[in-house]
């Protein structure tokens, strides 16, 4: 018998100073059976960086050929194409040829080790974007992790506070390549 996903539900409150995006989401995450805390939180966080009307959670480690989260457009095009952890080359640079911005977000102590060995393979994607998570900061994001969280997300000048009012986490990105 398979195995089936943990619910895990956010009322997340997001105040994005460097976009002017204020919004509350009320979100459902399926955490897949293989799935861990962390990087079910590292979701999370993509999606409030991201947050907006279009961008969505999609079935992820459920179906290989969709992305973490997604944001289309009303035609159905993929805008928005954001990975969560180390994904292959291949899978990179299909996603690169499936939307027009893509953006990978990897979290492990591993990271500067996977991404020196795909950099160069990733020369001509033009559309892509790797955000590293330092892994202290994805691991304290784990501890946040409840099957009902109530979580504020702060972010202004780059900085990312993520809050679920007993403990506070600071989320400094690093840029392995791309903007933003």
């Amino acid at each position: 018998m398979a195995l089936k996903a943990t619910i895990y539900k956010a009322d997340v409150q997001i105040a994005d100073m460097d976009r002017h995006y204020y919004q509350d989401h009320g979100l459902t995450l399926a955490r897949h059976p293989s799935e861990t805390d962390e990087r079910m939180m590292i979701r999370l966080l993509a999606f409030a960086i991201h947050a907006g009307e279009a961008l969505s959670f999609t079935k992820g480690l459920f179906d290989t050929d969709e992305p973490d989260l997604w944001q289309k457009d009303l035609t159905g095009a993929i805008q928005l194409w954001i990975e969560v952890g180390q994904p292959d080359e291949k899978r990179i640079m299909k996603a690169c040829g499936r939307s027009e911005q893509v953006i990978v977000y990897s979290y492990s102590a591993t990271s500067h080790i996977w991404y020196k060995q795909i950099a160069n393979k990733l020369e001509r994607a033009r559309n892509l974007t790797i955000i590293n998570i330092p892994a202290e900061a994805s691991a304290q994001l784990e501890k946040l992790a409840n099957r009902n969280m109530q979580l504020q997300c702060t972010i202004q000048d780059s900085q990312i506070y993520l809050t679920d009012g007993s403990n506070t986490v600071l989320v400094e990105r690093e840029t392995f390549r791309g903007g933003r």
